[in-house]
């Protein structure tokens, strides 16, 4: 792996942050945990990205006025949201998984408990961490069915690192149960819910409505199609599926907002390249002004960060990205806003997808004709748009209290 990541880092910018983030990892905790806190014990929390880190954030703030935390994770994306939080003692990147490195940042950090959140569980970590037997504990625990963890050659070599997991917190009976396949019966294996759930429900309700959000937007007159955290392969099913709806039903065409997961210039490029080949008009977030009137613009690309849970209270229909690509982004927070939810097929790694779907909150599309008929079906009926959104938002309610079921079991390895 080690050789792979450098050897990928020279075609790829994400590898290559994290290869430069990983660099004095050591030295930058020693220097952090000498001005932390000094408190009798310390929670180390590990997740690989910024949706794991939500999930760990309300169980950190609960614990901690009387707990010292310790962050590390594993994308670069995560790194500025870890930066600007104000629940930690100390934090960096996770360095590469040896045994050397796992034991030095054990005896660096000293952790009363380690907690992985969601998935993203180390092997050489977790055997350090037992052989000093600290506790190690798993939240919003997620295993889906197709998992290469429960393959018939993987499943002994995964069974060697969960077998020394005290305690799994799953989010769900299913998961719970392919947990079990990776543990014995004297393992600890638990149900409690998806954390995410309350951090999604708590931003929902205090994003605030604004009809001023961007210029012209007074002169909006057609329905808003919201594309949250979008990648090149599903902005080109978006893209046919809007021109289709527009050829057949031109009066429901809706206007389109882009948000791509990473705004970088190059994908902003990118983007318009593809808009222009297309022949759509479009516009940039950045470049409206007072004179902007987006009756005129097909597309509108978000060119900025940290904005998207407001652009969804203002959608009429909320497209998740991710879904065309390999995994699916968050589902739950256009849900948590009343909003009805469309994405492609990649979500077996979005447990809170299915139950959207099974319970009529969502619709899934695997080609842009599906996806325009889909468009087509909730533009043509309000009165089913609005009851769509409802069932999400009360599927979100339905499962809130994870937390405190999860920070009942945790408590007690603190």
């Amino acid at each position: 792996m080690f050789i792979g990541f450098h050897l990928a880092a020279c075609c790829n910018r994400k590898i290559r942050e994290g290869i430069i983030g990983r660099r004095q990892v050591f030295e930058k905790l020693e220097r952090q945990l000498n001005d932390a806190r000094n408190l009798e014990k310390t929670a180390w929390f590990h997740f690989t990205s910024v949706g794991e880190f939500e999930q760990a954030k309300p169980l950190i703030e609960a614990i901690y006025i009387d707990v010292r935390i310790v962050l590390t994770f594993f994308s670069p994306s995560v790194a500025p949201n870890v930066d600007a939080y104000p629940y930690v003692d100390a934090a960096a990147f996770f360095p590469f998984d040896t045994p050397r490195n796992a034991e030095r940042l054990i005896n660096l950090i000293k952790p009363t408990c380690l907690i992985f959140s969601r998935y993203d569980i180390w092997p050489n970590l977790v055997w350090k961490a037992s052989k000093y037997k600290i506790p190690i504990v798993v939240i919003a625990g997620t295993l889906h069915a197709g998992s290469k963890r429960l393959g018939r050659f993987a499943k002994s070599f995964f069974r060697s690192v969960h077998r020394h997991i005290k305690l799994h917190c799953a989010i769900s009976e299913a998961d719970a149960t392919r947990f079990q396949q990776l543990c014995s019966s004297k393992h600890q294996v638990v149900v409690t819910g998806d954390t995410r759930y309350e951090q999604v429900y708590k931003r929902a309700i205090s994003v605030e409505s604004n009809t001023e959000f961007f210029p012209g937007q007074a002169t909006l007159n057609r329905p808003i199609l919201i594309a949250g955290s979008t990648y090149s392969d599903d902005e080109k099913v978006l893209l046919e599926a809007s021109q289709i709806l527009c050829k057949d039903t031109p009066e429901h065409n809706p206007n389109l907002i882009l948000v791509p997961h990473e705004p970088t210039s190059e994908r902003i490029a990118e983007i318009q390249a593809e808009l222009n080949k297309r022949k759509l008009v479009h516009r940039c977030f950045s470049e409206l002004n007072s004179d902007a009137n987006l009756e005129d613009i097909d597309v509108l690309v978000v060119d900025k960060v940290g904005i998207l849970a407001k652009l969804y209270q203002l959608a009429d229909i909320a497209f998740v990205g991710g879904s065309f690509h390999g995994s699916i982004h968050n589902v739950m927070e256009p849900a948590a806003m009343a909003k009805p939810v469309l994405f492609g097929p990649t979500i077996q790694n979005s447990y809170e997808a299915s139950l959207l779907l099974e319970r009529g909150a969502a619709k899934i599309a695997h080609t842009p004709q599906q996806m325009a008929d889909v468009l087509k079906e909730w533009l043509n009926d309000k009165e089913k748009l609005t009851e769509t959104g409802h069932i999400g938002k009360q599927l979100i309610e339905e499962n809130l209290g994870a937390v405190e079921q999860t920070l009942a079991h945790l408590r007690k390895y603190m």
